[in-house]
């Protein structure tokens, strides 16, 4: 039980309580008055009484019926044979949703028929992400988003703008991480870098690669391939 306990972290956040009966209206004012500039993006109630689950900025808080309280962690169903993370369950649609969303900032390749998905934040000078793309290259039918995210060097961010801005990105990708081939072009295009560093902070990415599935799970990184067919297997049908 204490383990239970343990697993949600109670912040006293010192918000205004309201009297009355709880509702959106109540706990958005309240928790945008505690975080000016906050950008509440849903607010919604948990299977448990009197607890709110709160969406800021893609991440998840929770708030009781009042705002009186904040709680951040991972909230456990422990009512089954089995306890579930219903917070673990959330960001993952939640980061679903956001890369869904986000697939024009990305360099699509099809392979097969394309029916699985993969996403993929990566830097041009990342080792791993050269071991991975190695491997993915053993996987068929799969559509793979490669968002590029330069982070390790200015070079990095050089070789992401002439990649993006090449005639055939997908080549071009190819060309740099299998065989260390930069695009001959002045890299002056617009590009998404700038919004994949958002949806980076946004997922809490914490360095390349990182690998998502297209239910919100992520990967540990670099994998051989026979482990990412197995991740892949395990993605409901849609």
């Amino acid at each position: 039980m204490l383990r239970k306990v343990a697993a949600v972290s109670l912040v006293v956040a010192g918000l205004a309580s309201g009297a009355g009966h709880a509702d959106e209206a109540v706990i958005r004012k309240a928790i945008q008055t505690r975080f000016p500039g906050a950008q509440i993006e849903n607010i919604a109630k948990t299977p448990f009484a009197g607890i709110f689950e709160v969406v800021v900025g893609g991440r998840i808080l929770y708030t009781d019926e009042k705002a009186s309280y904040i709680f951040i962690g991972s909230l456990l169903d422990a009512r089954g044979p089995g306890e579930r993370n219903l917070t673990g369950e959330r960001t993952a649609q939640l980061t679903a949703a956001a890369l869904s969303k986000s697939t024009a900032s990305a360099i699509k390749r099809v392979r097969g028929n394309g029916k699985r998905t993969i996403y993929t934040l990566e830097d041009p000078n990342c080792g791993y992400c050269k071991a991975f793309h190695k491997e993915l290259a053993k996987v068929n039918d799969v559509t793979i988003y490669t968002f590029l995210w330069p982070i390790l060097s200015p070079d990095s961010t050089e070789k992401s703008k002439a990649v993006w801005c090449a005639k055939d990105r997908a080549k071009a990708w190819d060309d740099v991480m299998a065989r260390g081939i930069v695009p001959q072009n002045d890299g002056k295009c617009e590009t998404p870098l700038e919004k994949n560093k958002e949806l980076a902070k946004r997922l809490g990415a914490q360095g390349t690669p990182a690998v998502y599935l297209a239910d919100g799970r992520q990967l540990p990184g670099m994998m051989p391939a026979d482990r990412v067919e197995e991740a892949l297997s395990t993605v409901p049908a849609r």
